[in-house]
């Protein structure tokens, strides 16, 4: 098949997506695919020129190889390397390849990836995609929602409100919620932007922190405990991995750094909580109304409580990323990953 692989963009994980997406693409053209790696906001050559037989000489274009720098991207960066100098966010040529494309495989991560503005762009324009459609990436994206989708279908999460710049909650007595708490953008991800506040004091440090992100920030209960996540592919959870930080929490760089966090995937807790994290990781599919695949995070507080953080509609595809190991624990490899995406993905169209 003719795939672009779409990562890039200007969210916060702009940098994770061009690894996942360089991976992704890598194990497309081993498996007999003509995949192209195409950066959605800057685009492939001048917008206009011949595209025709580029799918046939894919395998010529480079594909530079990088880790993940310990730093969010410097967005304003990324702009000034625009060469048409548009403020439109497809780059020169991106829907006319998407277009040619037989499906597009979605490496892209935050905001106008996961969100699901690509997505319904896509749809109208006739583009076929990998994972879940625009409604259900936009109502996981926004933390608080899903907060709320989980609470009325019986997934345990954290108790939190919205905080909105300017309009509630911007001060610690106001939002209501008891220290020691976390602040964190609603709608960004890689936990960029994300502070433990275990004293009053700090509140307001937190929230302009999270507010250099987005105008609304989720502030919620702080659960002490050990950190999990659990995939799902066509609504059947995969096992459990154990996410343990060798240092703090598991912020931006402790998820891509590689040896900065223990994984262990199956996670080495008692059946029956396994057996309960992969149930709910079902039931937080099934209520956000997902196709295809996911992953949902957890926490597992000390007196052994279950709580899922949120959901994540294209989880990463680094290295080190927690769904390639959950799949290989089941005995499917990364090439083999990709496949079953692409596969039930098309099944969607049909």
């Amino acid at each position: 098949m003719n795939i672009v692989v779409l990562a890039g963009g200007l969210s916060t994980e702009r940098d994770v997506s061009l690894v996942s997406g360089n991976k992704i693409c890598k194990a497309l053209r081993e498996n007999g695919h003509n995949a192209m790696m195409l950066d959605v906001f800057l685009g492939y050559g001048k917008e206009g020129e011949d595209l025709s037989g580029i799918f046939d000489k894919v395998n010529e274009l480079s594909m530079e190889e990088s880790g993940i720098p310990t730093d969010a991207p410097d967005i304003k960066t990324v702009k000034s390397m625009r060469q048409d100098k548009t403020d439109c966010f497809f780059g020169p040529n991106v829907i006319n390849l998407c277009r040619m494309a037989d499906i597009v495989f979605m490496g892209l991560h935050g905001s106008n990836g996961e969100d699901g503005r690509v997505q319904a762009a896509f749809d109208l324009f006739g583009i076929k995609y990998t994972g879940t459609d625009y409604l259900s990436s936009a109502i996981a994206m926004d933390k608080q929602m899903t907060k709320e989708f989980f609470e009325r279908a019986g997934v345990p999460t954290p108790k939190g409100v919205v905080a909105i710049k300017g309009v509630q909650n911007e001060t610690y007595e106001e939002a209501g919620v008891p220290v020691p708490l976390i602040v964190k953008p609603c709608c960004g991800g890689s936990s960029i932007g994300t502070t433990i506040v275990r004293d009053p004091k700090e509140y307001d440090a937190a929230l302009k922190d999270a507010f250099q992100y987005e105008d609304k920030a989720v502030v919620e209960q702080f659960i002490k405990g050990r950190e999990f996540s659990c995939g799902v592919i066509e609504g059947k959870a995969l096992p459990v991995i154990e996410i343990a930080p060798k240092v703090g929490f598991y912020d931006y760089k402790n998820k891509y750094a590689a040896g900065s966090a223990v994984e262990t995937c199956p996670a080495e807790i008692p059946d029956e909580i396994s057996e309960k994290m992969k149930e709910y990781s079902e039931m937080a599919y099934a209520c956000l109304g997902y196709k295809t695949y996911a992953r949902m995070d957890f926490l597992l507080s000390e007196n052994g409580e279950i709580y899922c953080l949120e959901a994540n509609t294209l989880p990463g595809m680094t290295p080190t990323s927690l769904l390639p190991q959950e799949a290989a624990v089941i005995g499917m490899n990364f090439n083999q990953l990709c496949e079953k995406i692409i596969e039930i993905s098309l099944a969607k169209y049909k």
